[in-house]
């Protein structure tokens, strides 16, 4: 079972960066597509032009994780407040809250304090390796490149990477709008480690939001698609590694309930940090 969990998570990760990494970066395929999307006449990726498009897919997108992300921060300040409350030592004061309607979240935050503070690191970690990734290859952008209309030359990653150092000032690789819908891979962590029937649901669409982000950005010509796939491969390494953590492997590898299940064993949450 242990050596299966470490084959999966990890395997198929590595696996897929060694395809990616030999059908695009060691080819032309990256290069063939974005010249696709160019047109020579206007010296132009078209869509980079579409303001709506561009409002659409990068500004309004970025709702969604920025807006997991703050409710996770709220979430782990509030699941403090609740133990400094002490009802028992304070009936009066918890009697309000109980009046306020404000007593069931506070409970609810302490109860999952752990999920709130795993999912905020998760995001920072993910952020984290991401923007050290950009400074230490220093990759431009397809649209900044000589190739098409761009005043920079066209680099792999593999050729200017620095581990110590910056590399320069291209900030291009892996794809960081793709790397902020996969972070939302930080929600299913949690619910496998709550035996959440829906948890394969929560890994899909996470996966499915990273490439929409990542592939609008390929179409507006600021990004390869290989680009959008390490994105996915660092960040999910990232979520895994922070989950093992916090989580532990052993309650990750727990085999997912049925509806029937969760009623007879009850799943509760776990006490929190």
């Amino acid at each position: 079972m242990k050596s299966r969990f470490y084959a999966y998570n990890f395997g198929i990760p590595l696996l897929c960066a060694a395809l990616v990494f030999l059908m695009f970066d060691m080819t032309r395929i990256d290069i063939a597509f974005s010249n696709l999307l160019f047109d020579p006449l206007s010296q132009s990726f078209p869509l980079d032009k579409i303001h709506f498009f561009e409002k659409l897919t990068h500004k309004w997108a970025r709702i969604i994780p920025n807006w997991t992300a703050e409710i996770a921060l709220i979430g782990a300040m509030l699941s403090f407040v609740w133990p400094l409350v002490k009802p028992q030592k304070h009936p009066r004061l918890g009697g309000f809250l109980e009046r306020c309607k404000v007593a069931p979240v506070l409970r609810f935050a302490a109860d999952h304090r752990r999920d709130f503070l795993f999912v905020v690191v998760a995001f920072a970690v993910c952020t984290g390796v991401i923007h050290f990734l950009k400074a230490h290859t220093s990759v431009y952008c397809p649209i900044e490149t000589t190739l098409y209309g761009g005043k920079m030359p066209h680099i792999e990653w593999y050729n200017n990477f620095q581990l110590f150092h910056e590399a320069g000032e291209g900030r291009c690789w892996p794809g960081g709008h793709a790397s902020g819908g996969f972070t939302m891979l930080a929600l299913y962590f949690v619910a496998r480690r709550y035996q959440w029937r829906f948890s394969s649901a929560l890994l899909w669409g996470s996966l499915l939001l990273g490439f929409v982000y990542g592939t609008t950005r390929v179409l507006q010509g600021w990004h390869y698609m290989s680009h959008t796939f390490w994105a996915g491969i660092f960040v999910w390494l990232a979520c895994l590694l922070t989950a093992l953590a916090l989580y532990g492997r052993a309650r990750l590898d727990l085999p997912v309930l049925s509806k029937r299940e969760r009623k007879v064993f009850g799943a509760q949450p776990e006490v929190s940090l």
